[in-house]
């Protein structure tokens, strides 16, 4: 993944203000089938917002182990809140008809 501008941190950070959390993070913490469930979000969105429901004495630890085993950017984290932003592949992205 390349690196992010800051205009594009920006962008993206005004964007996640936005977004409703789409995954809690509770008791079970960082399982197997949370990490599925990220898995799937990202397929359908580039950038995610996650709650911290348990765990939130952990969340600073926590927040750049989940961006990087995900293979996400973590955008920023604030409260009990971070946003993840992680592009989707150039072959899912849909194809320019322009170009042949």
């Amino acid at each position: 993944m390349l690196p992010l501008t800051n205009a594009k941190i920006r962008e993206l950070k005004a964007q996640g203000q936005h977004l409703d959390p789409v995954l809690k993070i509770g008791k079970e913490g960082l399982s197997p089938e949370f990490y599925a469930a990220l898995a799937e979000a990202f397929n359908h969105h580039e950038l995610l917002k996650v709650k911290f429901a348990g765990h939130k004495e952990e969340k600073k630890e926590l927040a750049p182990r989940i961006a990087e085993k995900s293979g996400s950017e973590l955008i920023m984290r604030v409260g009990n809140v971070l946003v993840l932003y992680k592009p989707k592949a150039a072959s899912e992205a849909p194809a320019d008809p322009g170009a042949e």
